[in-house]
């Protein structure tokens, strides 16, 4: 690998033994694909996967102890994945004591941690980063060390920034170091799609769901996306933006997606069109029976199929502000046509705290919670990790909950029907 003088010399222990080491990590982790250089990381902030303070990870702990210990700290402010708990979320005094006494014991001593590395504020826990409320969106073109799968995808995709899939831990160490490597998603030629999707369903296909087909066909390839904007138009709004962010995460989970383009749409796709697409392209059409295909093969993994549903989850990334109120909206109309107040099975709609904060500002956020519904930051997916939520019929929207768990995967219309009036798919 080829380095400037300023990064031989941090190589070479000039800059401390510690910083040293993290400059070795990042080039190891760079010749593992090929990289011959570094590249800096310019975007205001960074973005943490790691947020969730396990009794296990105690590897971690003694990690940044020794950062903290030697002031080689982030060079960017960072936001971080979302909580692991929520009292308000429905538990038993079991599954309780497991979070608390066990599984998350550390937490509390590892957010004191990721304060004196660098956390952006005590608010900043969410998988969603990028939301206008909580203020860590990076611009197109910017070089980004950012680990959490959906939020690379979005950034990517949507913004035109530039990062790979970095594993847990690499995202601090491109920020503390300042550098990333040169390979993948952040060049030019890493970035033209391998596959073209042509999308002929007859309606708007269910984001989730057709993300979902697209990552299990592609895997970590780039697709170039046709026909999509027919159903989403060509200015990236609060409601395109929204599908995008939910489509993206079931790429990135259900399969190994980190960039797509969609033709009219996403920023490089406007830019450069099929010049994004290479000539050897792959072609992969989905309609209407391609996705029901899709969505008939998803394994129906709790102990009774015909278990009566004890919790729902929404939120997996987590949801937008236009979602909350979109969704308020739809449950107010159904559960009249129910005639129910109430939603019948708890339901959780998480969302980053800074989103939560606006959204009680308004008219929506009484009307939500009168119907039952509680709103919170937590992850789903590391409340779902556990033995006896494992245990638990839970219903979701999310792909990415659906792959990473036992929750069981509906789609809106069938999630609305369930918490509204009750029954089956």
């Amino acid at each position: 690998m080829k380095l400037t003088k300023e990064q031989q010399a941090i190589l070479d222990g000039k800059k401390g033994e510690t910083l040293k080491k993290v400059m070795q990590t990042v080039i190891r982790y760079g010749e593992l694909f090929g990289a011959t250089k570094l590249v800096p990381v310019t975007s205001e902030y960074n973005h943490l996967v790691t947020s969730f303070g396990l009794k296990a990870l105690d590897p971690v702990y003694d990690l940044m102890n020794k950062l903290i210990q030697e002031g080689v700290v982030s060079k960017q402010k960072f936001s971080c994945d979302p909580r692991p708990c929520d009292k308000n979320v429905p538990k038993n005094f079991l599954q309780n004591l497991i979070f608390n006494k066990f599984m998350y014991s550390k937490q509390d001593f590892y957010e004191n941690q990721l304060k004196e590395l660098g956390l952006l504020d005590e608010s900043a826990f969410t998988c969603t980063s990028y939301m206008d409320e909580v203020g860590n969106k990076p611009n197109q073109g910017e070089v980004l060390s950012w680990a959490e799968s959906s939020a690379v995808v979005y950034a990517n995709s949507v913004l035109g920034a530039r990062c790979n899939r970095n594993s847990g831990i690499m995202d601090i160490m491109g920020s503390i170091l300042g550098y990333v490597p040169y390979f993948g998603l952040v060049t030019d030629e890493g970035r033209k799609a391998s596959w073209i999707i042509e999308v002929k369903t007859t309606k708007k296909p269910e984001a989730q769901l057709l993300g979902s087909a697209i990552g299990m066909k592609v895997m970590e390839d780039v697709p170039y996306i046709k026909g999509l904007d027919k159903w989403l138009g060509k200015e990236l709004d609060d409601a395109t933006c929204t599908y995008l962010k939910d489509f993206g995460a079931a790429t990135a989970s259900n399969g190994a997606v980190g960039l797509y383009h969609i033709e009219n749409l996403t920023p490089e796709a406007k830019e450069q069109g099929k010049k994004l697409v290479r000539k050897d392209a792959k072609v992969y059409v989905i309609d209407d029976a391609e996705l029901q295909r899709v969505y008939g093969n998803y394994p129906v993994v709790w102990k009774n199929p015909n278990a009566k549903p004890k919790l729902c989850f929404m939120g997996c990334p987590h949801m937008s502000l236009e979602q909350l109120k979109s969704w308020t909206q739809k449950l107010e109309v159904a559960l009249k046509q129910a005639g129910n107040k109430k939603v019948v099975i708890p339901t959780v709609f998480t969302a980053a705290p800074a989103v939560i904060k606006e959204f009680e500002k308004t008219d929506y956020a009484p009307k939500l919670k009168a119907m039952g519904v509680i709103v919170s930051y937590i992850c789903p997916l590391m409340y779902m990790n556990n033995p006896l939520c494992g245990k638990m019929p839970v219903i979701t929207s999310s792909n990415k909950l659906r792959t990473y768990t036992t929750a069981r995967y509906y789609t809106d219309d069938e999630i609305l029907v369930q918490i509204t009036k009750g029954g089956k798919r």
